[in-house]
C-alpha cells in the first residue's frame, strides 16, 4: 500500500482525540486522588516535576499520531518509547494512559505495512519498550520485580500484539474485495471484448454474405448489359431476351437480399412461405442452371458414391461450398469472359466431399474494373470455419480452378470409392 505523503484531517482527528483522551485521564486521576487519597491509586502528585513530565510525554504522544501513516514505524517506536518515559517518571498507575496511542500506532503500522523483515523489529521493540515501560511503573508503584516483570510483559504483548491481529484481519478483507473487484473488472473487460469480437465476426458473416450475393447476381447483369449494347441494332429479339434476363437476376438480387435480412430477424423465429432454405451442395445444379441460363457456357458433373449428395456434411459446410462454387462462377464471368467453365462434385469419397470449379483460357480481355479481393479472402474464411481445405490458382491450360475439400462429420462404414 502507498504511504500518503502529508498529513491528512483524519490525522489531525485522531491526535487530537487522543490528546483530549489524555488529559481528561489526568484530571479523572487528579479528581479521584484528591477525593480519596487512602484509595490506592499511584500517581504522581500534580505541578510536581513527575507530574508535568509525565503529562508533556502524554501529550507529545498524542501529537506523533499526526505522522501515523507518512512515518508509520517511527510512530510506533516513538509512542512506546514515550511509555517507556512515562513508567521513568514515576507515573504509576497513570501510565495507562499512554497505551491509547501506541495501540492506534501499532494498528496503523499493520494496516499500512504488511509483516515483513522491515516492520517485524518494530514490533518486537515496540513491544519490549512498552513491557518495560510498564514493569518500571510497576517497580514505582512497590511491586515485586516478578510480578513487574511479568505483568510488564503481558502488557507489551497485548498492547502491540492485540491490535496487530486485527489489522492483520483487516487488511485480509480489504485485500481479498480489492482482489473480488479486480476480477470483477477483468470478467467485464473479457465480456466486452468477448462482445465485440462477436459483433465483428457477424458483421464479417453479414458482408461476407452480402458480396457473394451481389457478386454472382451482378456479374451475370453486367455480362448481359453488355450484350444488350451489341444487340439492341443487330438483333433486337436477342437483346429484348437479354432485357428479360437482366430482370430476372435482379428480382433473384432482391429476393436473396431479403432471405438474407429474414435470417438476420431475430423476432422471424417462425419464418414463412418465402423464407429461403439454406444453400446445399444439392442446390449447386440450380445455381448452374441459372448461370446457364443467362447464357454462360458452363457444365456441372456429380461424381456419385451410392448415398445422398452431400451425406454426412453439415448444413454450414454445405452453404460454404455452395458459397464457393457461386463465388467462383462470379469470377470466372468478370476475370475469364467468353470462357467454359465446369463445376465437379466428386462424392465418392467416404471421407470427404470434394467441389471443384474451373475455367478455361478467356476469350476476350477482362473488363479493366479488376478484382475487389475479397471474394477469395471469403471463400478460405468458410473454409477455415467449416474445417475444409481451399485451393485456389492457375492452370497448365492458361485458366483458373479453385477446390474445396470438406471434411464429413463422420466416416461413411462399408463404402468403398467408386469411379462414375
Amino acid at each position: 500500500m502507498s504511504q500518503p505523503s502529508s498529513v491528512a484531517p483524519i490525522d489531525v482527528r485522531v491526535a487530537a482525540g487522543t490528546g483530549a483522551i489524555v488529559l481528561l485521564g489526568l484530571a479523572a486521576l487528579v479528581a479521584v486522588t484528591s477525593a480519596a487519597p487512602d484509595a490506592g491509586v499511584v500517581a504522581p502528585v500534580p505541578s510536581t516535576t513527575a507530574w508535568v513530565l509525565g503529562a508533556v510525554t502524554l501529550l507529545l504522544q498524542a501529537a506523533a499520531l499526526l505522522w501515523r501513516r507518512t512515518a508509520p514505524r517511527a510512530t510506533l517506536l516513538a509512542t512506546a518509547l514515550g511509555m517507556l518515559l512515562c513508567g521513568v517518571w514515576g507515573l504509576g498507575d497513570a501510565i495507562g494512559l499512554a497505551q491509547p496511542a501506541v495501540l492506534i500506532a501499532a494498528y496503523t503500522l499493520g494496516v499500512e505495512r504488511p509483516l515483513s523483515r522491515d516492520t517485524v523489529p518494530t514490533f518486537a521493540l515496540a513491544a519490549l519498550l512498552t513491557g518495560a515501560g510498564t514493569t518500571v511503573a510497576g517497580l514505582f508503584g512497590g511491586e515485586e520485580l516478578a510480578a513487574a516483570v511479568g505483568f510488564g510483559m503481558l502488557q507489551g504483548v497485548s498492547t502491540v500484539g492485540v491490535p496487530l491481529v486485527v489489522a492483520i484481519v483487516v487488511s485480509t478483507r480489504r485485500e481479498i474485495r480489492q482482489a473480488r473487484a479486480s476480477r470483477t473488472e477483468a470478467l467485464e473487460r473479457e465480456h466486452g471484448a468477448l462482445v465485440q469480437a462477436a459483433v465483428a465476426r457477424e458483421r464479417t458473416a453479414m458482408a461476407r454474405e452480402l458480396h457473394d450475393i451481389a457478386a454472382h447476381h451482378l456479374s451475370g447483369i453486367a455480362v448481359m448489359t453488355a450484350a444488350i449494347g451489341t444487340q439492341i441494332d443487330s438483333d433486337p429479339a436477342g437483346a429484348k431476351a437479354a432485357v428479360a434476363q437482366v430482370r430476372q437476376q435482379s428480382t433473384a438480387v432482391l429476393r436473396d437480399l431479403r432471405s438474407l435480412v429474414g435470417l438476420l430477424r431475430e423476432d422471424d423465429q417462425e419464418g414463412g412461405p418465402d423464407r429461403v432454405r439454406p444453400e446445399s451442395l444439392a442446390g449447386i445444379a440450380a445455381l448452374v442452371e441459372d448461370v446457364t441460363g443467362a447464357g454462360r457456357d458452363v457444365g456441372l458433373t456429380v461424381l456419385s458414391g451410392g448415398r445422398p449428395l452431400g451425406d454426412g456434411v453439415g448444413p454450414l459446410a454445405q452453404l460454404a461450398a455452395y458459397r464457393m462454387a457461386q463465388e467462383a462462377l462470379a469470377n470466372a464471368a468478370r476475370h475469364a469472359p467468353g470462357a467454359r467453365a465446369e463445376v465437379v462434385i466428386d462424392d465418392r469419397d467416404p471421407d470427404a466431399v470434394e467441389v471443384t470449379v474451373h475455367n478455361e483460357r478467356p476469350t476476350a480481355a477482362p473488363p479493366p474494373e479488376g478484382r475487389d479481393g475479397f471474394g477469395i479472402l471469403g471463400m478460405r474464411e468458410r473454409a477455415e470455419l467449416t474445417g475444409a481445405s481451399l485451393a485456389v490458382g492457375p492452370t497448365t491450360d492458361g485458366g483458373w480452378q479453385v477446390a474445396l475439400e470438406i471434411p464429413r462429420d463422420h466416416r461413411l462404414e462399408g463404402s468403398t470409392r467408386e469411379h462414375a
